[in-house]
């Protein structure tokens, strides 16, 4: 790879990817992925989502040359994984869930010993500029053990950066920290990606995905079960929740509306639950309307991507 090669359409491609595996004693044998395909653009910041033991850490861990896989092919940045296996690795950086950290190193000597691992020359070494940039700066010559958490999993980021990879992948990089935190590093996130970097999530926080992401897949039993931009893949369910804010507060829904899917909140207002290809808000309003009740105001609520989620997993369970 060379500095004035053109930057790719995508920044990671696989096709049919597979891993399998094997049988031990009476282990039976695991299919983790099970041809899976996929293109997450260059400059994009992508969620990857799922549930425990959907294929995400099986996924990440082949890109990152720490799982062999069974079949099928992959790309980083361009580069096949098992003609240019160290171009392409070099290509990316890895936020693992977990801490790794020697805690006699301080945070200067730990990235500069990552940048020699990577075959950076000292001359074009940036450890200092990326601990600015992670706020640790101040702490470069204090001793990992001496660091909060918060500041370890700032570390880790700073970790992966080292190389100044094309492609960060962020593996669950909140889980654990406060919400403070999370906002602190959502920030970073989109700092890092309007500087150019693909950075791929995959999280737990629904939320955080639904925050950030330009696309997100969503994995189950080792297959993607659905990939789309984040607005998209929100529009899926086809049904909205109509609140009405009632002149007069309500204790019970009228008889007239039993047939609808409708509640009282604990606030008194109306909640109505409706499919949005089988009946319009001008229709709703018409039978509230005929039951007696004066609107003093009404919102509509949307489907978020836990519910998005939910449906999607257990309709492929």
């Amino acid at each position: 790879m060379t500095e004035s090669a053109p930057a790719p359409d995508y920044a990671i491609e696989v096709e049919n990817l597979q891993k399998v595996y094997p049988a031990q004693g009476k282990v039976p044998e695991k299919h983790a992925l099970k041809g899976i395909s996929l293109k997450i653009p260059r400059g994009s910041i992508f969620g990857l989502l799922g549930p425990n033991g959907a294929g995400k850490s099986t996924f990440i861990n082949i890109l990152a040359g720490l799982v062999n896989k069974t079949s099928g092919s992959a790309r980083i940045w361009g580069l096949d994984i098992d003609e240019y296996p160290r171009q392409s690795r070099a290509a990316i950086g890895v936020v693992n869930q977990e801490i790794v950290a020697d805690p006699f190193f301080t945070p200067f000597e730990m990235l500069e010993l990552m940048a020699g691992f990577y075959g950076v020359p000292k001359a074009e070494r940036q450890s200092i500029e990326i601990l600015k940039a992670v706020g640790l700066d101040d702490k470069k010559d204090a001793y990992v053990r001496q660091l909060s958490g918060g500041m370890k999993r700032r570390l880790m980021v700073a970790k992966a950066l080292v190389h100044n990879p094309p492609v960060l992948i962020l593996d669950e990089p909140t889980a654990g920290v406060d919400v403070e935190l999370r906002r602190s590093l959502w920030t970073y996130v989109r700092e890092l990606h309007a500087r150019g970097t693909t950075i791929i999530l995959t999280t737990h926080y629904l939320e955080e995905a639904e925050e950030l992401c330009d696309a997100i897949a969503i994995v189950n039993h080792g297959e993607i079960v659905a990939c789309e931009p984040t607005p998209q893949l929100l529009s899926r369910l086809d049904y909205k929740t109509l609140v009405i804010h009632p002149k007069e507060p309500l204790t019970a829904v009228p008889d007239a509306l039993a047939k609808l899917d409708a509640t009282i909140r604990p606030t008194g207002e109306l909640a109505i639950t409706f499919r949005t290809s089988e009946m319009g808000i001008g229709r709703l309003l018409e039978q509230v309307r005929g039951a007696g009740i004066g609107i003093g105001d009404l919102v509509t609520e949307a489907p978020d991507l836990e519910d998005v989620f939910l449906a999607l997993t257990s309709q492929a369970a």
